[in-house]
C-alpha cells in the first residue's frame, strides 16, 4: 500500500512539474522514476504471499505464472535461521525436484509469506498428507 501511494504522489509531482514547464532533465527522471515506482508496487501487490498450500502440493507465485510442486515431489520443509549484520532472520526452505529431476531450493522471508516463516512452518506441514 504505501509503494502505491509513493507512486501517485510521484506521479502528482511528476504532472506538475510537466504542467510548470520545468526543466527537461528533471520532468524526465521525476517521469522514469514514477513508472520504477509503478512498476515495483505492481509486482510487489502481484507477487505475495508467494507461497500457497493445499492437500495438493505448494504453489510458488512470482511475477510470471504460477508453479505447483506437488506434495510427492517436496522433499522437505524447514526453517533456516541466519545471522547477518548482527541481525537474526528466518527463512523457510523447501527442496523440491521437478519432473524432469532436477533439484530445486525454494527460499521464503517475511515479506514472501506475509508472516513470521515461524508460523508458517507448522502450518505449512499440517496442510502436508
Amino acid at each position: 500500500m504505501t509503494l502505491w501511494v509513493a507512486a501517485a504522489a510521484l506521479g502528482v509531482w511528476t504532472a506538475i512539474l510537466w504542467a510548470t514547464d520545468a526543466d527537461a532533465p528533471g520532468r524526465l527522471l521525476a517521469a522514469v522514476t514514477a513508472s520504477g515506482l509503478a512498476v515495483w508496487a505492481f509486482w510487489a501487490t502481484r507477487a505475495r504471499p508467494r507461497l500457497q498450500a493445499d492437500p495438493d502440493g505448494v504453489t510458488v507465485r512470482g511475477f510470471g505464472a504460477p508453479r505447483h510442486h506437488p506434495w510427492p515431489l517436496v522433499q522437505d520443509v524447514r526453517v533456516v535461521r541466519t545471522r547477518r549484520l548482527g541481525r537474526e532472520s528466518s527463512f523457510l526452505e523447501i527442496d523440491t525436484v521437478r519432473a524432469d529431476g532436477t533439484e530445486q531450493l525454494l527460499l521464503f522471508g517475511r515479506l514472501d509469506l506475509a508472516a513470521d516463516p515461524e508460523d508458517v512452518l507448522p502450518v505449512l506441514l499440517a496442510v502436508r498428507p
